[in-house]
């Protein structure tokens, strides 16, 4: 059973394109499935092999991801709230919006989202993952949040049609994309004019043996460390006005929003 109304749904898969519209079916575990048993894109290594397991979606918005995020973060960096405060603040959300999470994991973003544009709002969150979804729908269920639409389907090669959300948001999870480079094209073609982008991604340290360590210990983990002004060159490249970043340990905040 789904979490959204049945308005809501069908507000969301309007927005699929109409190959994805035409192979989407419910899951019984409450999300729209594009992808089905042989749809499912390469994981690029071992952080997203762990995350289509059935054990880390249980922990992971408790345990996993908090920590990780303080290792990758610095002691001083901001929390889980703070980030969740951040992206709210780099999509400028507003009642009504139509917001895209893109990599959503266990939703703990997406419900925040939701209660932000409100009921007459639409928060859509993809992800690959079966368990992570299932988690998601699970915790949204009994929260009344019923603007929010969960998808299965290919987070960097977005099924939307152009110019569909207002917003879209990828948190900790761009680094991991197959194509990572790929992503800011699709996620540029799905928001309209004036929207905004919020991604929380790695950041390569400056300091030669840092650097170093580093590599040594993200080689097989899949993840891709970027440069602290690659990822904002990338949206300026793609039109994105008035971009900002902030770096915090190994990690950057980027957002910005798309001109005419």
């Amino acid at each position: 059973m789904r979490t959204a109304s049945r308005a809501t749904a069908a507000r969301a898969e309007a927005l699929l394109l109409p190959e994805a519209r035409e192979g989407a079916w419910d899951h019984p575990a409450g999300y729209l499935d594009l992808i089905g048993d042989e749809g499912a894109p390469q994981s690029p290594g071992l952080v997203q092999d762990l995350m289509l397991t059935g054990v880390v979606p249980r922990i992971y918005e408790r345990w996993w991801r908090p920590a990780l995020g303080r290792v990758a973060k610095g002691v001083l960096g901001p929390g889980m709230a703070d980030e969740q405060r951040i992206a709210r603040l780099l999509l400028g959300l507003s009642r009504g919006d139509g917001v895209l999470d893109v990599a959503c994991g266990s939703g703990n973003f997406t419900r925040d989202f939701a209660r932000t544009v409100g009921s007459d709002g639409l928060v859509v969150a993809i992800d690959v993952s079966e368990t992570m979804l299932a988690r998601a729908v699970e915790d949204t269920r009994g929260t009344g949040l019923e603007q929010i639409v969960y998808i299965r389907g290919d987070a960097q090669e977005l099924p939307f049609v152009a110019a569909s959300f207002d917003a879209v948001c990828c948190f900790a999870a761009f680094h991991l994309f197959p194509d990572p480079l790929r992503a800011p094209d699709r996620m540029t073609d799905v928001l309209s004019t004036g929207g905004r982008i919020a991604l929380f991604t790695s950041a390569r340290p400056r300091s030669a043996p840092v650097r170093t360590v580093q590599g040594l210990v993200t080689a097989r983990s899949g993840a891709r460390m970027f440069e602290q002004d690659e990822v904002a060159r990338a949206l300026e490249a793609r039109g994105f006005a008035d971009v900002r970043v902030r770096v915090t340990g190994i990690t950057q905040f980027v957002g910005g929003r798309l001109e005419a």
